[in-house]
C-alpha cells in the first residue's frame, strides 16, 4: 500500500503571499485597531496587523520621524539671534574708550520662507513615507500570517497521513497473519510509516518557524498564540487590471516621489535666495574717558557677493530637481510593470487553486478512501 500526504493542498495558495506587497499598497482596506493580548488561543489576520502597528519596533522607530520633521520645521522658522559686543581702546583708565554694541542680522531674499517651505515638504515626505511603511508592514503581516496558516494546515495533513499510514500497517499485519499477504508487505508499510513520521517532524518545524516569523513581525519575542485562525480558500476581492493601474497615482510610492520633486524645487529656491547677502544692523554707545563724552553708534554691514554667489549650490539643487523628476517617472514605470505582473500571477495562482480545490483534491480523497476500503476488505 502507498499512502501519500496531501500537504500540497496549500501550495497554490502560497503564491498569493508573494504578490501581497504591491497589492497591499494598491488596495485600501480598513483594518480594526483592537489591542493585542499578551496570550491568546488563536490570532486572526486583523488582530495580527493591529498588534504589529503597536508593537513592531521598526514601525515604532519610523513614527519618530514625524517629531523629527516637526522640530526641523520649528527651527526653520526662527530668525537669527542678535549679537552683543563690548570693546575697549587703550587700557589706561584716563584715556580709554569703551564701546558696547548690539547687532541684528536681517535675512533678505526670502531665506526664511524658503527654509520653511523646504521643511514643510520634508514633513509631507515623512507622512507619506510612514504610510508607505505601514503598507509594507501590512504586506509582511499578510505574508507571514498565510505562511503560518499554510504550515499549520500542512501539519494537520501530515498528521492525517500518519494516521492513515498506521491504519494501513494494521491492515497489512492482519492480512499477513491471515496468510493473505507476504511478510515483506509489513516491512514496506513500516518504511512508509517512518517516512511519513519524518515528514510530520518537518511539518512541525515548518509550523514552529512560521509562528516565530509571524510573532517577530507583530513585535512579540515568542509566539503569543496557539494557532492562527483563517481560511486559505477565502480570497480577497481583486479589482480589474484597469482599476489597479488607475490607482497607481494614489500609491504612497508615487506620491512620495512627487513630494520629493516639490522638495527638490523648494531646495532650489532656497539656494537661489542664498545669493542675496544678509544685512546686519548695529546700534551702540561709545564713551571716551579722556574727553568725558559719550557718542551713539549706528552701523550697517553687508557681504559683497564678488566671488561666492552660491552658484555651485544653485547648480547642484537644479540638478537634484531634474533627478527627482526622472526618479518619479522611473517609479511610475516600475509600479505599472509590477502591478501588471502581480495581477497576471494572481490570476494564474487563483486558477491553480480552483483546479486543486475543485478537481485534484476530491479525486485524490476518493482514491485514498477507496484504497483504505480495499485493504480493509482484504483486496
Amino acid at each position: 500500500m502507498h499512502v501519500k500526504t496531501m500537504a500540497g493542498h496549500g501550495v497554490g495558495i502560497g503564491k498569493f503571499c508573494v504578490f501581497s506587497g504591491l497589492l497591499a499598497a494598491l488596495l485600501i482596506a480598513p483594518v480594526p485597531t483592537t489591542a493585542a493580548e499578551s496570550t491568546r488561543q488563536s490570532i486572526t489576520i486583523d488582530e495580527a496587523f493591529a498588534q504589529a502597528l503597536t508593537e513592531n519596533q521598526e514601525f515604532a522607530a519610523a513614527q519618530w520621524n514625524t517629531g523629527i520633521a516637526e522640530g526641523a520645521r520649528t527651527q526653520a522658522g526662527l530668525i537669527p539671534n542678535p549679537e552683543l559686543s563690548w570693546s575697549v581702546e587703550d587700557t589706561r583708565s584716563e584715556s580709554r574708550v569703551t564701546s558696547i554694541q548690539v547687532s541684528q542680522p536681517i535675512e533678505l531674499g526670502g531665506k526664511r520662507s524658503a527654509r520653511i517651505d523646504v521643511s514643510e515638504r520634508d514633513q509631507d515626505a515623512v507622512a507619506i513615507d510612514l504610510e508607505r511603511k505601514k503598507n509594507i508592514l501590512r504586506a509582511e503581516v499578510i505574508q507571514a500570517f498565510y505562511s503560518a496558516l499554510r504550515a499549520q494546515e500542512g501539519l494537520q495533513l501530515s498528521t492525517q497521513s500518519l494516521d492513515l499510514a498506521r491504519r494501513g500497517l494494521q491492515v497489512v499485519e492482519g492480512r499477513v497473519k491471515a496468510g493473505k499477504a507476504s511478510p515483506i508487505e509489513i516491512s514496506r508499510a513500516q518504511v512508509q510509516l517512518s517516512e511519513i513520521q519524518l515528514e510530520l517532524n518537518r511539518a512541525r518545524l515548518n509550523q514552529s518557524n512560521a509562528y516565530k516569523q509571524l510573532a517577530l513581525i507583530t513585535g512579540a519575542k515568542t509566539p503569543n498564540f496557539a494557532h492562527v485562525e483563517g481560511d486559505l480558500e477565502r480570497l480577497p476581492y481583486l479589482p480589474s487590471q484597469a482599476e489597479m493601474l488607475a490607482r497607481i497615482t494614489d500609491t504612497a510610492d508615487l506620491r512620495l516621489a512627487n513630494t520629493q520633486i516639490q522638495r527638490a524645487e523648494s531646495s532650489l529656491e532656497l539656494e537661489k535666495s542664498q545669493r542675496i547677502p544678509d544685512l546686519t544692523v548695529s546700534v551702540g554707545s561709545q564713551y571716551d574717558e579722556g574727553l568725558g563724552e559719550r557718542v551713539n553708534l549706528l552701523g550697517l554691514s553687508m557681504p559683497i557677493p564678488l566671488f561666492n554667489r552660491n552658484q555651485g549650490n544653485v547648480l547642484a539643487a537644479a540638478q537634484g530637481a531634474d533627478q527627482a523628476r526622472d526618479l518619479r517617472n522611473a517609479a511610475e514605470l516600475r509600479l505599472r510593470a509590477e502591478a501588471q505582473q502581480a495581477f497576471e500571477q494572481w490570476e494564474s495562482a487563483r486558477s491553480e487553486v480552483d483546479s486543486i480545490s475543485g478537481t485534484l483534491l476530491p479525486t485524490a480523497q476518493q482514491a485514498v478512501e477507496g484504497a483504505v476500503r480495499g485493504f480493509e476488505m482484504g483486496k
